[in-house]
């Protein structure tokens, strides 16, 4: 099924690598479309994306425009000659866009987890040559993005693109969703020919990593970039943190680097990119492990005990390097670490103790 399916296309447009697909996250009203889609069109973007409907996490929120903002979607082409792209979740939306002539869908996240959703959209595909992009699963279940693909391949779709835009983790972390750059590099090893995005502004969260996580995802040979642009990031009604002005975005892009030449599976880039994201998670654990620390400084306030439990820290010292010793490293190497972990959470438990008596005062 792999050798089926071919590089996104779409019409006479080139699509050099890198290209870039750029817009708000959701259309709010025709003002903000149409403002939008005539910076970003003067800068060069000849992409712009914009959620119509927007899936949210808890009701109340801005849910999108809905088939309103297709009209706002179809002057900002008249007026830029921009492509258009916008996301689907079920077959009502695949229906209500091709009707208005997208030239381009995404599927999001959540919708990719659910096989019976990716499906249905599927079914309502099936016979157009429209080019749809699909968005990693919330979770790091490659077999689950496999599987997305398989169902449009299997409807016949051949034009279908990947966005790796990270993925959800329970625990508090650098970026919003952690990048897991080896999952998206195996589905190009499976999907040679699949055009391969990265989406670095839901995988950041915030607008400061748009550019470090973009030019990442060049070096390891991504075909191009969705990101979110907003006229007003600070005025818009979903993902205010993480999108950039457009003035904004054209720097990011024109500071980016396109390596030719990179090495993508076997290269030195892989193996640090996998040791950044092992740093990234050392931090969370060990933010983690302070609040916990934190709330046993707590209790022994509560409990009128000693800061210092000599006892257990001996237990500690002892269990993790017997531990050490079994996964090949050396004991003095983790009892360091300890020790400065250690020397932080008597650190802040005293601080604690201090602000008590400082406040009884």
């Amino acid at each position: 099924m792999a050798e089926t399916i071919r590089k996104i296309a779409l019409g006479e447009l080139e699509l050099d690598r890198p290209f870039v697909i750029a817009g708000p996250c959701s259309a709010e009203s025709r003002e903000q479309v149409l403002t939008t889609a005539d910076a970003l069109a003067a800068g060069g973007i000849r992409v712009f994306r914009s959620g119509v409907w927007k899936p949210r996490t808890k009701p109340g929120g801005f849910e999108g425009a809905g088939s309103e903002a297709f009209a706002w979607l179809q002057e900002a082409r008249e007026r830029t000659g921009m492509k258009l792209c916008t996301e689907v979740a079920t077959a009502a939306h695949v229906e209500e866009a091709l009707k208005a002539g997208m030239d381009l869908l995404w599927i999001g996240a959540r919708t990719t987890a659910n096989p019976f959703a990716v499906q249905e959209l599927s079914d309502a595909l099936r016979g157009t040559e429209i080019p749809v992009l699909v968005k990693n699963p919330i979770n790091p279940d490659i077999d689950l993005w496999c599987g997305a693909i398989e169902r449009l391949s299997g409807a016949g779709l051949r034009n279908i693109g990947i966005i790796h835009r990270g993925f959800s983790s329970y625990e508090r972390n650098l970026y919003r969703n952690l990048p897991l750059w080896h999952i998206p590099i195996e589905m190009k090893r499976r999907y040679p020919e699949i055009t391969l995005l990265c989406d670095p502004s839901h995988m950041g969260g915030s607008r400061e990593w748009v550019a470090p996580l973009a030019q990442q995802a060049l070096d390891l040979m991504y075909d191009g970039l969705m990101i979110e642009s907003h006229c007003h990031p600070e005025c818009a009604l979903s993902d205010a943190r993480q999108q950039l002005t457009p003035s904004e975005l054209f720097a990011v892009i024109h500071r980016l680097v396109v390596r030719d030449d990179a090495r993508v599976p076997d290269g030195i880039g892989l193996l640090r990119e996998q040791i950044d994201e092992l740093d990234s998670e050392l931090v969370a654990l060990l933010a983690k492990r302070q609040r916990l620390s934190n709330e046993i400084g707590d209790w022994k306030i509560a409990h009128n005990m000693p800061v210092l439990q000599s006892g257990r820290y001996r237990e500690i010292i002892e269990r993790l390097s017997a531990l050490a010793s079994k996964q090949g490293l050396d004991p003095a190497y983790v009892t360091a670490i300890m020790e400065t972990i250690h020397r932080e959470s008597i650190r802040q438990q005293m601080k604690q103790q201090e602000e008590v008596e400082s406040a009884k005062a």
